[in-house]
């Protein structure tokens, strides 16, 4: 049993759950030790804005007279974990990191934040953020950049910037993130950690402040894939609220998990997703995949039809804001009000067209996976920037973040299941991150192939220097 509350911190959230299910350590001592961890190092890191310690210590309290009188609720029963800053919690302030929502106190959870409450998790506080969402480097936020756990000096990639430096440096055993472009497996690649963004519509988007609602997925941010299959087996779930929620086969994704990975097809997409890499996250990511053509039946290259078209993407985003940009346009950060006044110049011709692209491309990846079972890319084509440079050069922000995010989006308008794993390290000693992704409702392949990996290498045991 680990002896110090640094050693209780970081624990897999597996490990915690099984802890706590052994009475070896209850939810009470978890939730300390991550509030102790968040006291000494958020000042630092700024991974949360708003932190529940009260409600939280409550919570564990609750949770552990509930297992001592045998009403187990599962495996995340008095696991300490976060959320987001733009998912809807019920008392709890929802900023989206913007000082246009600094004082937003909604009234009711989001779907999402109530099948983890009926799980009996512990709700920790909620993570900062890019403003918004609208950003892959989280330097933008009214409440100051979050920083890397592995080098402060570097950004945590975004927007889901707060929830993978807390998962990383040991503040809390799991988080939700949102993905819209990228925003779970980039900060995820960066920090280190494992991120998954579920096939679009198996998570419940319903109550979560969207960027664009046809890229928008709601996902696990953990220390391994074990924790991931966790925390997913209790968000997804078919919502008939939620316009853009759908229904696919049920899947225990623990069990699946460990599903064997031999005969599995590998696709490798070179002609866009391998090229210009950063020489260092080029060598790991070969690594890696010369490690998985040996688990699996071998791999070949693809070339899948790349999105191009964004009018959609900076077109919701503009239409979401109308209803703040009249009163409230003096409080955005003006980079963060520029692009989402870009969608101003979409038509609806144009906008109609991107629409009919994008079901159009979601058709055409189905092809695609007629003829392999996952594809394998970096998750990133470059290593994490420091918040130095991207702060001195403004106008190359923007620019950089797209280079960051240029394997992630392309799965956004597929909508399918991809995962961020880390595969590997800089000379400097910062994380590289491993892109799996499937069809539609393979979350299952997905992770069984990810646990494969992650079973063979020793790269998600590494711990940043504040561990």
């Amino acid at each position: 049993m680990p002896s110090s509350s640094g050693d209780i911190a970081m624990l897999n959230l597996s490990e915690a759950s099984q802890q706590i299910q052994k009475r070896s350590l209850s939810p009470v001592e978890l939730t300390r030790a991550c509030l102790e961890r968040i006291e000494r190092l958020n000042p630092e890191l700024n991974a949360f804005i708003t932190i529940t310690a009260e409600s939280a210590l409550n919570e564990a309290k609750r949770a552990e007279a509930e297992i001592a009188e045998g009403k187990w609720r599962g495996p995340l029963h008095g696991v300490p974990v976060a959320l987001k800053d733009l998912i809807e919690t019920a008392g709890v302030r929802t900023t989206a990191a913007s000082s246009v929502l600094k004082d937003n106190i909604p009234a009711t959870d989001a779907p999402v934040v109530q099948r983890l409450k009926q799980a009996g998790v512990v709700l920790l506080g909620k993570l900062n953020l890019h403003e918004f969402a609208y950003g892959g480097s989280a330097v933008i936020s009214h409440f100051g950049p979050v920083r890397n756990p592995w080098n402060l000096a570097h950004i945590t990639g975004g927007s889901s910037s707060g929830s993978a430096a807390a998962v990383a440096a040991g503040l809390c055993y799991g988080s939700i993130g949102t993905d819209t472009a990228g925003s779970i497996r980039l900060p995820a690649a960066y920090c280190g950690i494992v991120g998954l963004k579920p096939s679009y519509g198996l998570v419940s988007v319903r109550g979560v402040i969207p960027l664009s609602w046809s890229h928008d997925h709601v996902g696990p941010m953990t220390r391994t894939v074990a924790d991931a299959a966790l925390m997913l087996q209790v968000i997804a779930d078919y919502d008939p609220e939620d316009i853009y929620s759908q229904k696919f086969p049920a899947v225990h994704y623990p069990a699946a998990i460990e599903e064997t990975v031999s005969a599995l097809r590998l696709g490798v997409p070179r002609n866009f997703f391998w090229q210009e890499l950063d020489p260092e996250v080029e060598a790991a990511a070969q690594s890696a995949l010369d490690k998985l053509a040996a688990l699996t039946s071998g791999i070949s290259d693809v070339s899948p039809a790349i999105p191009i078209d964004r009018s959609v993407f900076i077109c919701e985003p503009f239409v979401y804001h109308q209803k703040y940009l009249g009163q409230h346009a003096s409080e955005y950060h003006p980079e963060t009000l520029r692009r989402i006044q870009t969608g101003a110049t979409v038509t609806a011709k144009e906008y109609i067209e991107g629409q009919r692209e994008l079901q159009r491309l979601r058709r055409h990846i189905l092809h695609t996976f007629e003829q392999l079972d996952l594809l394998i890319t970096p998750t990133s084509p470059i290593l994490p920037p420091t918040i130095a440079q991207l702060e001195a050069a403004p106008e190359k922000l923007r620019p950089t973040e797209l280079t960051t995010l240029r394997n992630t989006r392309p799965f956004n308008v597929f909508g399918v299941p991809t995962i961020s794993i880390p595969c590997g390290f800089s000379k400097s000693g910062l994380p590289i991150g491993l892109q799996i992704s499937g069809a539609p409702g393979a979350e299952g392949m997905v992770l069984a192939l990810a646990r494969a990996y992650e079973a063979e290498t020793e790269w998600h045991k590494q711990r940043p220097p504040c561990a």
